[in-house]
Parts: C-alpha cells; structure tokens; sequence
C-alpha cells in the first residue's frame, strides 16, 4: 500500500508537464499495474547509470513491454 502511494507520487511528479487527459491515462495504468511500471523504471535507470540518455532509456524499456503496456491501456 505504501509502495502504491509512493509509485503514484513519482509518476505524478514526471507526468507535470504533459496535458492532463495523457497524465490520468497514465496514471490509471500505474494504478492497474504498478509493479510493471516499477520494473520499467529500474531497468531505464540501469540504462542511464551505464550513459545512456534517460529519454531513450525509457524509450528502449517501453518497446520491451510493448505488449503489456498497450493491454494496460485498454
């Protein structure tokens, strides 16, 4: 439950700046399935500690669980 709070404030913080019908699409996703998306996160910052851009990191790791992620989105 607490994990859940704290994953629900990370995503709020890094959707601030897309528009607000994306952020809550997202942000429903996250609340489906949170431990996939904590998983994405530590794989794009491995990707980032080893040099990587983060936006492509994230980018890489998103195309992994493609398939998850669009049945989330659903």
């Amino acid at each position: 439950m607490f994990k859940n709070f704290l994953v629900k404030k990370l995503m709020k913080a890094q959707l601030k700046n897309l528009p607000k019908d994306q952020a809550e699409m997202i942000g429903a996703m996250v609340e489906k399935n949170p431990e996939l998306f904590m998983k994405i996160a530590k794989e794009a910052q491995e990707l980032v500690k080893g040099g990587k851009d983060q936006m492509a990191a994230m980018m890489e790791v998103s195309k992994k669980y493609r398939k998850e992620l669009e049945q989330l989105a659903r």
